[in-house]
């Protein structure tokens, strides 16, 4: 059997090792940007550009690099780094080394800080909430530059580490993807979306519209993702796999800078958020500095499930746009679920577009493509992208998930209580029909969200699930002011699972009627 060109790269390291050369390579993770983690289990033999950071003091770090059957381009001691071309296989061992400090793709520079051409755009939502008026507005242009979504759901569209197979509306302007990670935690299955779910809305919050000439562009064009699989290839799931995302996403937010979870999903059993393993999770992740984001789902007048009842997260109900970017004619969709939860609160937060919106399908290989196929706009502008137009509160709410990574890139210090504030306190009342009752605060309005000042906290003096104060270690909540509570002490080890029983998740959130 031929060896690997990995152990080949190993006996020689070895080699120089017993000549007296460079240090030991150490077994530890790989101090890598994701991309190329990404790049090197797809596609190992690719020669790849990459910049080294090296440790202080480091020295024998470039002669490994031609160990590994690379070279050394250029000296960046600016930074105690240089440039090298290798293999990403290679990279990803030098990645490794005692002396590395971090591994990064010397990738083509192109400015994401510039206009959006929008004289094609067709996405009367993105109007309607008013994120394409702050797309070109210098000189911030925000258009979610820097700011990470983690989307809990079917799986991710693009199938290799550069997604150029498929969904092109996914890369950035240094055509690299921006999904930065992909997991799995439905029993095992690949993470490819063989459903069509997830990444209809991912396309909704960061889709850049590269395969429609413009058309169809999500809220954030430039935002970054994160696709954490949660359901199997005929989009079910339980709330465990739910839980367990989120875990994965609370574990990784500083790796990846993940700021806001969209949950597009709701469980298929009332519950109170008191007693709900999902309410807790999702608490866990807002009391850590992440916006949580569910949709309010499809039952009209019905119970509101959970995540949909926690008042903790932003809570997402539907509307009809009519296509329109005026606001004159929308109404509340006739499906968006709305009402007063178990513990008495208000739901929805607030409403967004949800009825008739366009985006990103996986090519043709999902079952949401096969099942419904008067919903299909097809092949466009000759490219292997493919879109739908899909209805629910499941696209709702990647619409204020886009809009928070906007208002995110803006302010980023703001907490998920002052954005739920923001939101809530900028939110459009003034169209024929609004209704408390049914739309919550009122229509998104992204740019007066951008535009605002109040720094406020919502959930003032809410008490957090009782989920949280169930463990060994149990949170205390006394009469100290909600806004002095340090949250970043909330974490796993605070809540007692065991005595919690699971129930399934439903897609109730679609909505393929008239």
């Amino acid at each position: 059997m031929r060896p690997s060109r990995l152990f080949q790269f190993l006996m020689i390291a070895s080699l120089l090792l017993a000549l007296g050369g460079s240090p030991v390579m150490q077994a530890s993770a790989a101090k890598a940007q994701p991309q190329l983690v990404q790049m090197a289990a797809s596609k190992p033999e690719a020669f790849v550009r990459v910049i080294v950071q090296k440790m202080a003091g480091s020295t024998g770090t470039e002669a490994r690099v031609a160990a590994l059957g690379g070279q050394v381009t250029q000296d960046l001691r600016i930074i105690n780094a240089f440039a090298a071309e290798m293999t990403a296989e290679a990279a990803m061992e030098l990645a490794r080394a005692v002396d590395v400090r971090w591994v990064s793709l010397d990738a083509p520079v192109a400015s994401s800080d510039g206009p959006i051409d929008t004289n094609q755009l067709a996405s009367a939502f993105v109007k309607a909430v008013g994120a394409d008026r702050v797309w070109n507005a210098g000189p911030a242009y925000l258009q979610g530059q820097g700011v990470t979504v983690a989307v809990l759901d079917s799986g991710n569209c693009q199938n290799d580490a550069r997604g150029q197979k498929t969904c092109a509306d996914l890369l950035g302007p240094d055509m690299l993807t921006r999904v930065l990670a992909t997991t799995s935690y439905d029993n095992g299955d690949e993470a490819p979306d063989h459903y069509g779910h997830g990444s209809l809305v991912e396309g909704v919050i960061g889709g850049t519209g590269s395969g429609s000439n413009g058309a169809y562009i999500g809220i954030a064009p430039n935002v970054n993702l994160v696709s954490v699989k949660i359901s199997n290839n005929l989009g079910e799931a339980e709330a465990s796999d739910v839980v367990a995302g989120l875990q994965w996403v609370l574990e990784n937010k500083s790796t990846y800078h993940i700021r806001v979870a969209n949950l597009s999903l709701n469980s298929s059993v009332a519950e109170s958020y008191h007693t709900s393993p999902l309410d807790a999770a999702v608490e866990i992740l807002w009391f850590n500095g992440i916006v949580v984001v569910a949709s309010a789902g499809n039952d009209g007048t019905a119970s509101l499930y959970p995540p949909a009842n926690d008042p903790f997260v932003i809570t997402v109900g539907a509307t009809d746009d009519k296509g329109t970017a005026s606001l004159t004619d929308d109404v509340i969709a006739s499906f968006s679920a709305y009402g007063t939860t178990e513990a008495g609160f208000a739901k929805p937060d607030l409403v967004a577009p949800g009825k008739n919106i366009i985006s990103i399908v996986p090519k043709s290989k999902n079952k949401i493509w096969k099942d419904h196929a008067s919903n299909r706009i097809g092949q466009v502008a000759s490219s292997n992208e493919y879109y739908m137009s899909v209805s629910g509160t499941s696209f709702s709410a990647p619409v204020v998930s886009g809009a928070i990574a906007l208002l995110l890139q803006n302010e980023p210090d703001l907490t998920p209580d002052q954005v739920k504030y923001r939101l809530s306190a900028t939110a459009n009342k003034s169209w024929p029909d609004y209704s408390a009752t049914k739309a919550g605060a009122g229509y998104l309005d992204v740019y007066a969200a951008v535009n605002g000042t109040t720094t406020e906290s919502a959930n003032t003096n809410i008490l957090p699930s009782h989920l949280l104060s169930t463990g060994t270690d149990p949170i205390t909540f006394g009469s100290v002011g909600w806004n002095s509570v340090g949250w970043n002490s909330v974490g796993w080890n605070s809540v007692g699972w065991n005595s919690v029983g699971w129930n399934s998740v439903g897609w109730n959130s679609d909505y393929w009627g008239p």
